[in-house]
This record gives structure tokens, sequence and C-alpha cells, in this order.
């Protein structure tokens, strides 16, 4: 029997079977230690050398909708908000003040949650603080949006700021799959978000689109897809909806007999990809998606496509500082995650501690099975050393049988085609592997 094509990709349920990371770092998440991270935090700040970028994260939006994975709450009480803001304020000082002078910010950004469920000012007080504290040129300066909630004070603070690069969760355009994840919004509010952003001065727009979402066939999907190209997205996001109500208790609100099953899915993230590419648009890495002349693009084209905690990225910085509950910091020898807890974040943060509570050291070996991974997901390719290869090549013989991979001496190149399978042909060198571990669908 045949296997099953769908647009450009061949359908193998087998090579989907075990579930892989998305590998916004390596090691992933899944080997964080629960640790006190403080001394190493302050040991990798004042090492830091040359540029660096700055995530801040705001755990709140005024509604939770109830797919989402995020470590965010309801943004319905001002004295915990307010109470947070002070928190990260000291937080900023602290973390500054460990930096060598030498140190600057090349890109800062805003992410949750919902930064825009605070108030306008409250940001701009944060954006004062950041200029203030760290030495920052010129910045790049993105945020993540709601926009049901964009309001005018925040288009103008918008601007005030210079905000250049925004992310609106949208997720579908459709009534019926949007009321079945808690998201309902209007395509009106959504152009009318993107319209002030323009205006606004932001000349990168992304949208935040999902498939294998209940009630989403691929019409649907379809006709979401093609909205995002009339509004002139510039970037497109297309995520597989993971469906773990037994690790998210907010999902169970969603019907779970009317997701998508996996052939399904397979088929509307292969008929998605060839639309977008049939609009033109540039395929980045296995799920993102840019215009010609977007920055993203340019990156995978030239191949300084790289790939962290926010996902694919053209930002060329070696350390990425992250601000906040939850929030990951990316240093050269570790990755430290803050204290997740919001209240226990405002106690530590509140008294000038450092809030690393999460997190792992990173060994040689992690740095050079890392760079195969990252090669491979942001270039297609990757040298693979011989000791790697001899240990792989049994994993990979499925792939190559397949046509899915192809070596070049000791280079191993993924084949067109190959995009849906991209993270489990990079899984076969992941050291940590294990069937124990929990990780999304690879499509």
């Amino acid at each position: 029997m045949q296997p099953e094509r769908f647009a450009d990709w061949i359908y193998h349920p087998e090579l989907l079977a075990q579930a892989v990371p998305r590998y916004t770092s390596y090691p992933t998440a899944a080997e964080f230690n629960e640790q006190d991270l403080a001394q190493d935090q302050h040991d990798a700040l004042k090492a830091v050398r040359g540029d660096v970028s700055l995530y801040l994260h705001i755990p709140f939006c005024h509604e939770i909708c109830w797919y989402c994975g995020c470590n965010t709450s309801a943004a319905n009480r001002t004295a915990r908000v307010a109470s947070y803001l002070d928190a990260l304020h000291c937080e900023i000082v602290a973390v500054s003040r460990l930096l060598p002078p030498s140190v600057r910010v090349s890109r800062i950004a805003f992410g949750g949650g919902s930064p825009n469920a605070i108030q306008p000012h409250e940001l701009v007080r944060l954006v004062d603080a950041l200029l203030v504290n760290f030495r920052v040129p010129w910045p790049v300066f993105s945020i993540e949006l709601d926009p049901r909630s964009l309001t005018p004070a925040w288009l103008t603070a918008i601007r005030g700021i210079g905000i250049i690069k925004a992310s609106l969760g949208v997720q579908t355009f459709d009534p019926r799959v949007q009321a079945a994840i808690g998201r309902v919004q209007p395509r009106d509010d959504i152009a009318r978000a993107v319209d002030g952003l323009r205006t606004s001065g932001v000349d990168s727009i992304n949208f935040d689109l999902m498939y294998g979402l209940p009630f989403q066939d691929d019409a649907v999907l379809a006709q979401t897809l093609d909205e995002a190209a009339a509004l002139g997205a510039d970037r497109i996001a297309l995520f597989g909806y993971a469906h773990v109500p037994h690790m998210i208790a907010r999902q169970r609100r969603i019907d779970a007999s009317e997701l998508p099953d996996q052939r399904a899915r397979f088929r509307m993230a292969a008929h998605g990809h060839a639309r977008l590419v049939d609009a033109g648009y540039q395929p980045v890495g296995f799920d993102h998606f840019g215009k010609p002349g977007d920055g993203l693009a340019q990156a995978a084209l030239a191949g300084t496509l790289r790939r962290n905690f926010q996902g694919f990225t053209d930002d060329q910085a070696p350390v990425l500082l992250g601000l906040g509950s939850t929030a990951i910091s990316q240093f050269d020898g570790a990755f430290v995650q803050n204290e997740k807890n919001t209240g226990r974040y405002r106690m530590l943060a509140s008294a000038g501690v450092l809030t690393g509570r999460r997190g792992t050291v990173r060994s040689n070996e992690d740095h050079r099975r890392g760079g195969v991974i990252e090669a491979l997901l942001c270039r297609g390719e990757a040298q693979i050393d011989a000791d790697l290869r001899t240990a792989a090549l049994a994993r990979l013989a499925p792939f190559a049988a397949r046509g899915l991979i192809a070596w070049d001496n000791d280079r191993l190149i993924l084949q067109r085609g190959s995009e849906p399978y991209a993270r489990s042909i990079a899984a076969v060198f992941d050291a940590y592997r294990s069937g124990e571990r929990r990780f999304s669908s690879a499509v």
C-alpha cells in the first residue's frame, strides 16, 4: 500500500509515533532541575560579554484562553499586578548591576501572557527603567499582544516607545472554532489592531495561528490562512495544538471528541504549508513563514537563522536574559529559569534576590549536540562528528529509506518534504531522550 501524499509531504505515521520536544533549547526544559541557581545566575551575569537580548515576562491576560499552556493568570486584581510590576522593577536593578558596564542590550521583547493586560503607562515605566539601568544604544523592541484589548492608549505607547515588531494571538478566524477554544475575537478586531500598529510605526507583524483545533478542517484552516495573508501579516507561526489536559487543567474545557486525529493534523499542516508558500511566504524552519523582505525570512535564506526560547529568530545576540516569573535566561554555560510561582517570585525579587530556581548547566557535549540539533532545524543540514554518526545511523535508517535525509560525506542533509519530520530527525541526536518524557506531537 502506497503512503498517502498531502500537498508536498508524504504521510509516514510510524515516523511520527514518538512525541518529541520543540527544541527551543538543548538540553530542553524537561531536563531542568529544581534547585537554587541564584549563585550560578550571579556568576553567569558577571561573566557576560558583548551584546545581550532581554525578555520580560508579563504573566497576565484579560481573559484566559482554554488552549493556552502559558504561565498566566487573569489581570483582574489590581494590587497583585502592581506588586508583580514592582518586583520586576527590582529585578531589573539587581540584574543590571551584575553585568559588566561594556554589555549592551540589542533587543528587548515583552511577552506573556499578554503584555497589554497591564496599563500602557506601566509598560512605559518598565522601558524607562530598562533605559536607565542597562546600556541600551539602539534596541529593537518587540511585543506580544492580544488584539481584543489593543486600545488607542496602547497604540500611543507603542509609537512613543518605538516598538517595531509585534505578534498578535490570532489562532483562528472561524467563529465556531473560536468559541470551542475560549477565544472569541471578530475579524474586525484583528483588522483594527493591524491598522493601528502600522500607523504606530510597527513594520513587522506576526500572526500566531493554530491547526488541530476542535471543529477545524482543511477548509476552515485555509480560510484563516487566506485572511491572515489578506490582512498583510509579515510573519506567520502555524503551530499544532497540543491537547494535554492532564498537565493544563484549563484545557479540560475543550471537547476532545471534536479534535482532528493525527492524519487530519498532518494533512492540515501539509496543506497549510503549501498554501502559505503559494501566497508568497518563505518557509522558516518547520512552522514559521515570512514575507521575503522580513528579517526572519532573510535570516533563513542567509543561513543565520537561530532558535531560542522565543522560537525561530534572527537575533544574533549570544545571551538572552529573562526577567520576570518563569522567564528563562540563556547563557553560554547554563540555562536558568526564574521562580514560576508569581507570589514567591514577588517576594524574592522585591528583596533584591536573584530568582533563578530551575535550570541546568551545559556541558561541552550539550553544546556539541545542541549545535547539531539547531543546525538541522534552522539550516536543514549539519556537520556530524564520526562518533555521533555511527551511533545515529540505525535510528536514522527509517528516514533515509523514505528519502527524507541524505549524506554528503559527514554532512547530514534534510531533503525536500522532510519538514514535518525535522524534529523527529533532530531528536536522534538528543542524549536525554527517553520514553518517559512527555512532549508535544511532532506534527
